[in-house]
């Protein structure tokens, strides 16, 4: 068993996920949570204002009220940078890595807080949504809350099998190029990482 404390710092804007209306947070996005208790756990989190338009996402929130990443996150991540360091093959890949990920890959802590630069708070990000369906081509807004760049969060990561963190720190470099978060493909959500000591 091997375990690193990690430093990101990102370089661009950070998008929120969750869904700022409760009942649609609960039948969906909450629903895919893991675990029963970590579904009403998101739920309680979200905490924003009734005046909030029910297409926006935001960040989940801590007790104190501080914008947050779950542990979930960082690991669906993982899964994401996993897939594409498959494409490349060689040592790079990972075979049934959704799996090992799942079972032998942890976040040690539940909730991570964004740490937003001093004097700063969140902001938003909108941008347009282009579909073609059946009737044409269509175009609505997304909005998302955002943090800025240069906002940090800290983690530890714990392998249950030695080689597999070799693995987790390929996949924070891929962080560099496809970030975490909404909009990651446009460039959102990427990092710089570096590795701390831990407490």
């Amino acid at each position: 068993m091997v375990e690193k404390k990690f430093r990101l710092t990102f370089f661009e804007q950070i998008l929120g996920t969750a869904s700022s209306n409760k009942e649609i947070h609960a039948e969906f996005i909450a629903s895919k949570a893991p675990d029963a208790p970590s579904r009403e756990e998101e739920i309680e989190s979200i905490g924003v204002e009734e005046e909030i338009k029910k297409s926006t996402t935001v960040f989940s929130r801590s007790p104190e009220g501080k914008p947050i990443l779950f542990d979930y996150q960082i690991k669906g991540f993982f899964k994401n940078a996993a897939k594409a360091c498959s494409y490349i093959g060689g040592k790079e890949k990972l075979t049934a890595y959704k799996t090992k990920i799942d079972n032998l890959v942890f976040v040690n802590e539940r909730m991570i807080e964004l740490q937003l630069p001093e004097g700063e708070e969140t902001g938003s990000c909108q941008r347009p949504l282009r579909a073609d369906g059946p009737q044409g081509p269509r175009t609505a807004l997304a909005n998302s809350e955002s943090c800025p760049p240069g906002t940090v969060i800290e983690f530890t990561v714990k392998v249950l099998v030695d080689d597999l963190m070799e693995h987790v720190i390929r996949w924070l470099d891929y962080g560099e190029l496809n970030g975490i978060g909404q909009w990651h493909n446009s460039g959102c959500g990427r990092f710089k990482w570096e590795e701390i000591a831990a407490e």
